[in-house]
């Protein structure tokens, strides 16, 4: 099978992380808290938003997985990378591509939002990442820290593990998409989890002031917790993986 170009991998990452970014954060602006005439919620609350976000990776990895590898997150990038499942030559590109499409996400995400009277993205935090008195649930800088690391973490395992190739084969992307669903259950109520850097800056150049003085967090810390993973996956479970042009979609 011929390998995908450059181009196809680039316009892959396009893809999947426009989509992960416009899908799971646009569930969280749009449909997160909606009230009814009589005031009551009929929004898709922490579990709608939690599955938003696996879904969108979930899709977009039986789609495009097999021309990119599906890492739609810098942070993925780098710990495959680590785990040698990536050569690094392809790393800043995938990055680079990564936070563009978040970016323009956030952009078309923006301009839907803004068409219902008095949105603000900065009031109302447009689905950004925060510690302290910007978390959910008032978390401290070291909690938001230490949940998205580990979190980050588990999720390079996953897809480490999913796309193994002792694993079944053609699963990987609704074991990858699960394992973000839950990482966003637990992560969602300390710092509306990030996991992925591009995803936090796609949002925070809206959302501005406060968002953009603490993203910072949000890409050191997922890219700690992957390298974590990227170094100790293979010792620990004596593994061998898929290469960047088999994809996790495919897993033959």
């Amino acid at each position: 099978m011929e390998s995908p170009s450059p181009a196809a991998r680039i316009g892959a990452e396009f893809l999947g992380t426009f989509w992960l970014v416009f899908g799971g954060c646009g569930a969280a602006v749009l449909a997160g808290v909606v009230l009814n005439p009589d005031k009551v919620s009929v929004g898709i609350g922490y579990l709608g938003v939690a599955l938003a976000f696996g879904l969108t990776v979930l899709t977009m990895a039986y789609a495009v997985g097999h021309v990119s590898g599906g890492h739609f997150n810098p942070a993925v990038t780098i710990g495959l990378a680590v785990a040698k499942r990536i050569e690094w030559k392809w790393v800043p590109t995938y990055i680079v591509t990564q936070i563009v499409a978040a970016s323009a996400a956030g952009a078309i995400l923006l301009a839907v939002a803004s068409g219902k009277d008095g949105f603000s993205a900065h009031d109302s935090g447009f689905a950004s990442n925060g510690y302290g008195d910007r978390s959910p649930g008032g978390y401290s800088l070291l909690a938001c820290a230490i949940v998205e690391i580990v979190l980050t973490a588990f999720f390079l395992y996953v897809i480490l593990g999913a796309t193994d190739d002792r694993a079944p084969k053609g699963f990987a992307p609704i074991a990858i998409g699960l394992s973000l669903t839950l990482i966003h259950l637990v992560g969602i109520p300390v710092t509306n989890t990030s996991v992925n850097p591009a995803r936090s800056l796609g949002v925070a150049w809206f959302a501005g002031g406060d968002a953009l003085s603490q993203v910072w967090l949000f890409i050191v810390a997922p890219i700690v917790g992957a390298a974590i993973a990227g170094v100790s996956y293979a010792g620990i479970t004596a593994a061998r993986g898929l290469k960047i042009d088999e994809g996790v979609a495919n897993n033959p």
